[in-house]
C-alpha cells in the first residue's frame, strides 16, 4: 500500500470523495489557491476548479452558515476552519441551525455537512490555535465528533464523514500531520513512509463511525484516548512494565462504549487520557459512562490524565501537554489498589 502523512491522506480523501461526487463542495479560508494553511488542499481547486475548491471571507459565522444552506440544498460541503480555536464565532450555526437541521424539518431537511479543524497544540501557537474544544461538540445533540490517530484513519473516517447524512465535526490533531509522533518529542521520530502506520489504501474505502481501535491488547488495566493522545499512552506503556490494553476511540460520539467496558470489565482498571482541559472535559463523560456500566468489574478508581485548569500556556506549552510521565504515574497509581 502507498504511504502518506496525515496531511497526504486527507487530502487523498478529499480527491477521492470529489471525484465520485459531484456535490462534494470544498470551502474555506485560503482552501483554494494556497491550499490551506496546512495543506490539506492542495491541488483541489486546480483539478476540480473554483466551483467546488473555493476561498471564503474571514468570517466562521459566514462560512459554517453559508455550509448549512448548501447541506440543505442538496450539497455536500466540505468545510476547513482554520484551527479548532477560530470555531466560536460559528459555534452558533453549528449549535442551533446544523445540528437541529434534521429535527426541526422533521427529517425534511438534513445537513451533510463535514467540518474539519486542526486541534491541539504542538506549534508553538499560543492561546488562539492550540486549544483541544472537543467538548463543546460532543456536548450537542445532532452533531458528530471524530478525532483521527493515523493517516489510514483519517482518510477512512473522513470518507465516511462526508458519506455521513448528519454534521460531522472532524478534529485533526496537528502534532500528527506530517509525521508519527513518539510520545515525547515536538517533532517526528520517524517519517511516516517509514513508519507502519504511515500505509493507506488506495482509493476509496471507509471507517464506521463509531467502532474504536484497541491498538494494544493487556491484561492489567485499561487506557482510553484519542488523536495524539495513543501515542503518548503507547509511549508510556513502553515503560510502565505493565501490561495495558490501549483503545483509540476514533469517533467521540458516536461513542463505541461496548469495546471500551468489554476491556474495563476484563482488566479492572482504567486511565483515562486527553489533552484537553481537566474540568469538563471528555473524560468525565467517558469516567462517568464507565463507571455505569463496570462498576461490579472496577478493582481501583478511574483515573484521568489531562491539560491543566488553565488559559493555554504558550510558554510553558510542553509542560502543559500530557506526557508518558505523568501517564505512567496515574497506571501505577490504578495497580495499586
Amino acid at each position: 500500500m502507498p504511504r502518506m502523512t496525515m496531511i497526504e491522506a486527507i487530502r487523498d480523501a478529499h480527491v477521492v470523495a470529489m471525484e465520485a461526487d459531484p456535490d462534494v463542495i470544498v470551502m474555506g479560508e485560503d482552501v483554494g489557491y494556497f491550499g490551506g494553511v496546512f495543506r490539506c488542499t492542495a491541488g483541489l481547486q486546480k483539478q476540480f476548479g473554483v466551483a467546488r475548491c473555493f476561498d471564503t471571507p474571514i468570517s466562521e459565522l459566514g462560512i459554517v452558515g453559508t455550509g448549512v444552506g448548501m447541506a440543505a440544498y442538496g450539497l455536500k460541503p466540505v468545510i476547513e476552519i482554520q484551527f479548532a480555536d477560530y470555531m466560536y464565532p460559528g459555534y452558533d450555526q453549528l449549535v442551533s441551525e446544523a445540528a437541529r437541521l434534521r429535527y426541526r424539518s422533521a427529517g425534511e431537511f438534513t445537513c451533510p455537512m463535514v467540518v474539519r479543524m486542526p486541534t491541539g497544540g504542538g506549534i508553538f501557537g499560543a492561546q488562539t490555535h492550540s486549544q483541544s474544544p472537543e467538548a463543546l461538540f460532543t456536548h450537542v445533540a445532532g452533531l458528530k465528533t471524530v478525532v483521527p490517530s493515523t493517516p489510514a484513519d483519517a482518510k477512512g473516517l473522513l470518507l465516511a464523514a462526508i458519506a455521513d447524512p448528519d454534521p460531522v465535526i472532524f478534529l485533526e490533531p496537528k502534532r500528527l500531520y506530517n509525521g508519527p509522533y513518539d510520545g515525547h518529542h515536538d517533532r517526528p521520530s520517524v517519517p511516516w513512509s517509514k513508519h507502519p502506520d504511515g500505509e493507506v489504501e488506495a482509493g476509496h474505502y471507509t471507517i464506521p463511525l463509531g467502532k474504536a481501535r484497541i491498538v494494544r491488547e493487556g491484561t492489567d488495566a485499561t487506557l482510553v484516548t484519542y488523536g495524539t493522545m495513543v501515542h503518548v499512552a503507547l509511549a508510556a506503556v513502553e515503560e510502565a512494565g505493565i501490561d495495558v490494553e490501549v483503545i483509540d476511540l476514533r469517533t467521540l460520539l458516536p461513542l463505541d462504549l461496548e469495546t471500551i467496558t468489554a476491556s474495563v470489565c476484563k482488566t479492572g482498571r482504567c486511565v483515562v487520557l486527553h489533552e484537553a482541559t481537566l474540568t469538563s472535559g471528555y473524560g468525565a463523560e467517558l469516567a462517568a459512562l464507565i463507571q455505569q456500566d463496570c462498576f461490579y468489574s472496577l478493582e481501583a478508581p478511574i483515573l484521568r490524565v489531562a491539560g491543566w485548569d488553565t488559559p493555554y500556556p504558550h510558554a510553558q506549552e510542553w509542560d502543559y501537554f500530557p506526557g508518558p510521565a505523568r501517564v505512567r504515574r496515574a497506571l501505577e497509581t490504578v495497580m495499586k489498589d
